[in-house]
């Protein structure tokens, strides 16, 4: 375990891959699913209430960060003209699962059942954009997703309760944002150049 000053690192991270991330989103290189992003930012953000709930301290800044700075992200690509990705009937059809989940996650008394539908809620918003990111990795910014990656690993290791309400959010954030970089540097990585 590590002390717990460390995750305000956590904060230098977010905001430096934002920065990349939002930059690209207002040059129009960058075109965020907003199916996904609203879900991004609702879910988290009330997966820090509920964690909180659950006893835990400052390990909860990633879950914190993992919700606040896709609002932040969301709320710049709505107002930046074509710099979205167009919403699918599939988009809607996740986001309709991602929307029930997040209901029962709400509706439940438990916390170690709610955090799942937590996550079960993020998880279905995220499909959307992980099959964009494998279709067209261009219109995604790797380097936005790592700071997902390096806060979560910094919250999971100040833990000092290690119960699953505590702990599967970062769990599952750290899983989400490989899969994201693996899917958008998966071309780059495995062509000639790099052989």
């Amino acid at each position: 375990m590590i002390p717990e000053k460390f995750i305000y690192l956590t904060l230098v991270a977010s905001v430096f891959g934002s920065y990349f991330y939002i930059r690209d989103v207002i040059r129009g290189t960058t075109k965020p699913n907003l199916v996904t992003w609203f879900f991004w930012a609702l879910a988290p953000i009330i997966g820090t209430f509920l964690q909180l709930k659950a006893g835990a301290g400052l390990s909860v800044l990633p879950v914190f960060l993992a919700g606040f700075m896709p609002l932040v992200i969301l709320i710049i690509a709505l107002f930046c003209r074509n710099s979205y990705w167009k919403i699918t009937t599939f988009d809607i059809f996740c986001g309709v699962f991602s929307f029930i989940a997040l209901i029962l996650w709400i509706l439940t008394k438990r916390a170690d059942i709610s955090i799942f539908f937590a996550i079960l809620s993020d998880a279905l918003a995220a499909v959307p954009t992980l099959i964009k990111s494998w279709k067209f990795p261009e219109t995604e910014t790797a380097v936005g997703y790592l700071p997902g990656i390096f806060n979560n690993i910094l919250g999971l290791l100040i833990i000092k309760n290690w119960n699953f309400s505590i702990y599967s959010f970062g769990i599952y954030f750290i899983v989400l944002n490989s899969m994201l970089i693996i899917f958008i540097l998966r071309k780059k990585l495995f062509s000639r150049e790099f052989i």
